[in-house]
């Protein structure tokens, strides 16, 4: 498969910077009149795929919400990613996992792999048992063409005192963004590991000249961020930004028509802020 930095780069293209979360909180399943139980995730889910996989540059399902169902709950997960990259989308799987060793690579092989049934184009990892533990995942999303977004400085108050900490004279943030920098030298058009940094962090005070990957961006809209503000935190990295967008978008529903209305007002809002 080709490299998903370069996936991302066509998509983004084609299709806008906006990244849309499918987040089937018990809250939303609520607000779109649906039970909190299979059924209703499997529904929310599917409403999601139909209105934005042909039309939004990547879908980012939260396993989470799908794990707390059980069995069931993550068929729906599979569902999801294959209709909505048949559909065209990129999926980004929020799973945010990190561990060592052999278990890292199961994680691996359950997300990354190309015989896997959650095998999504990229998903979330975290790097604070240290960068290296996440070995196992970058070699083979280097492999498979798929892609990882390492956690690098996050919206979370509980984050700072540990990704703001310093660390060789450099905050633990940055040799985050240095470690994964590394590991994209020379690829072209960008890299395939990404880093998640919050749209609402304010001053990140990160050098990220050197990534040469993307950085998704969750907190747009609901948490408080806008299109405006994204050019303050990110400065020059502003073109390898994928906002992300979920809440905002998601309250919507259950429309198909207005959720697809909801994502396109935001993708266009932020294409026009970046000019």
């Amino acid at each position: 498969m080709t490299p998903f930095g370069a996936r991302l780069t066509a998509a983004v293209a084609d299709r806008g910077s906006l990244c849309v979360g499918i987040d089937p909180h018990p809250g939303l399943l609520d607000q779109w009149g649906l039970p909190c139980d299979v059924s209703g995730l499997e529904r929310f889910a599917l409403t999601c795929v139909d209105a934005f996989a042909d039309d939004i540059s990547v879908l980012k399902p939260q396993s989470a919400f799908f794990e707390a169902h059980g069995s069931r709950g993550v068929a729906v997960l599979e569902r999801v990613i294959a209709d909505a990259r048949s559909a065209g989308a990129l999926v980004l799987l929020d799973v945010k996992r990190g561990d060592i060793g052999s278990t890292m690579a199961a994680y691996a092989q359950a997300y990354l792999s190309d015989d896997s049934p959650l095998a999504a184009d990229a998903i979330t990892v975290s790097p604070y048992l240290g960068f290296g533990s996440l070995d196992p995942a970058i070699d083979l999303a280097e492999r498979t063409g798929r892609g990882v977004f390492v956690l690098a400085l996050t919206s979370n108050p509980e984050g700072a005192g540990v990704q703001r900490a310093s660390a060789d004279g450099r905050p633990v943030a940055q040799s985050i963004v240095d470690q994964a920098a590394a590991r994209n030298a020379d690829q072209a058009p960008v890299g395939s590991v990404g880093l998640v940094i919050g749209a609402t962090v304010g001053r990140t005070d990160l050098d990220l000249t050197s990534l040469n990957g993307p950085i998704l961006a969750p907190g747009l809209g609901a948490q408080g961020a806008g299109p405006a503000d994204l050019a303050r935190v990110f400065g020059p990295a502003l073109p390898h930004v994928l906002p992300t967008s979920s809440r905002d978008v998601l309250r919507h529903g259950p429309d198909v028509a207005a959720l697809r209305s909801a994502a396109r007002r935001v993708r266009d809002e932020l294409a026009a802020a970046a000019r």
